[in-house]
């Protein structure tokens, strides 16, 4: 069964190999689920499954696979021994519904009649009190009202099935789906450096034991810093204009690296980075803050992201006094390219899809700048980026 299950991960593109079919093999010898289809569900995801952007694809591969199996007798000789998914399902049960299927004969009169009803029924049913269906009265089905019985599928209207044997609690996390905070924090978690800074306010479980069972069993606390991710951000973000389009996703992108990156500081910039940026947008005229500054403050161990459409006139990259809003005494390339020899790790995300970065000439010209380390704002880009980052 198992190996069928993997191979119908394997034709639904869900990246699964081998050495996890393996484990997941020595997880049911070891009896880790067992009586519960949910059980399964969630220990083969954890053994089969390495990125949480693949749950999506494993979910729908599991339903297709599961469903496929003709009937309740398939489930149970696939997955365990009759007489424990029977005592797993009673002790679910309160005392109220085990009384409601003691009136139907008993739990083995129930699924016995389930059966015989599921091999005499030729064809979808809808309302009525005995075929298994929608709408109706019988004891098997969903949608209907029976005061006990057992839901097919669907979705519970009446709360009154004694198990329902199909449920899913699945998340989309694919990442061809729409970027959003949540998505956005997965990616980023993958730029991540432990360090454990700040007060004594931890427990340390492992030296704990060690220290109570050197001190004769009297019991000896230890405490340790909180741990933190210690990489450290730069963010540059280029406001209005063409960018107005993408002001959500860039301001989710902002929140989620607020939380995760305990060390991030970010500027703004408009179009191409020049010689000045800012902090306040209110008071962009006023209140900014020099580049040489930037460079000098924050080290080199920083990891530089940019956002922005790069696109502009080209002027605004190659030539003096080319910037729209000022009279920038050196080329915002020559710019780029400081920034550039003084970060070792920089990157440039764009929210314009990729397919149209060909017909903008300032998209390449900015990907040359930064030897093709530009990525779309997309999930999968953004985890290209964080994956070079990371190196």
């Amino acid at each position: 069964m198992l190996v069928n299950f993997f191979y119908g991960l394997r034709n639904a593109q869900v990246p699964v190999s081998l050495k996890e079919l393996l484990v997941l093999i020595e997880a049911m010898q070891k009896r880790l689920a067992f009586g519960s289809l949910d059980d399964f569900y969630l220990l083969s995801r954890t053994c089969l499954i390495k990125d949480e952007k693949h749950f999506d694809k494993f979910d729908r591969a599991f339903g297709a696979y599961f469903k496929d199996l003709e009937s309740l007798d398939d489930i149970i000789e696939a997955m365990i021994p009759d007489d424990w998914i029977r005592a797993e399902f009673l002790k679910s049960l309160t005392e109220e519904e085990k009384a409601k299927i003691e009136s139907m004969g008993g739990l083995e009169k129930l699924i016995e009649e389930f059966k015989k009803r599921l091999q005499e029924q030729k064809k979808r049913h809808a309302g009525g009190s005995k075929w298994i269906g929608t709408g109706g009265t019988s004891p098997f089905g969903n949608s209907g009202y029976h005061p006990e019985g057992i839901r097919v599928g669907g979705e519970s209207r009446n709360k009154s099935a004694a198990k329902v044997w199909e449920k899913r609690q699945f998340r989309n996390l694919d990442d061809s789906v729409e970027l959003g905070t949540r998505n956005i924090k997965v990616a980023l978690r993958k730029l991540r450096k432990f360090a454990r800074t700040g007060a004594v306010e931890e427990l340390d479980l492992d030296d704990t034991i060690s220290s109570t069972a050197r001190n004769a069993g009297l019991l000896d606390i230890k405490m340790v810093p909180e741990r933190h991710n210690a990489v450290k951000v730069l963010l540059f973000l280029d406001v209005g204009g063409s960018m107005d389009p993408y002001v959500r996703v860039c301001e989710e992108l902002f929140s989620a690296c607020r939380t995760e990156f305990k060390h991030l500081e970010y500027f703004y910039f408009h179009n191409f980075i020049y010689e000045k940026v800012w902090k306040d947008n209110r008071r962009r005229g006023a209140e900014t803050t020099n580049l040489f500054d930037v460079m000098h403050t924050y080290s080199r161990d920083y990891k530089v992201i940019f956002v922005g459409d790069a696109s502009m006139a080209p002027y605004e990259i190659t030539s003096q006094n080319g910037s729209v809003e000022h009279m920038n005494d050196e080329p915002g390339y020559v710019w780029m390219q400081r920034l550039t020899d003084t970060y070792e790790k920089v990157i440039w995300l764009n929210p314009t899809a990729e397919k149209y970065w060909q017909f903008t000439q300032t998209i390449d010209m900015t990907r040359q700048l930064l030897d093709d380390r530009m990525y779309p704002l997309s999930l999968e880009g953004l985890e290209r980026g964080i994956r070079y980052l990371s190196k």
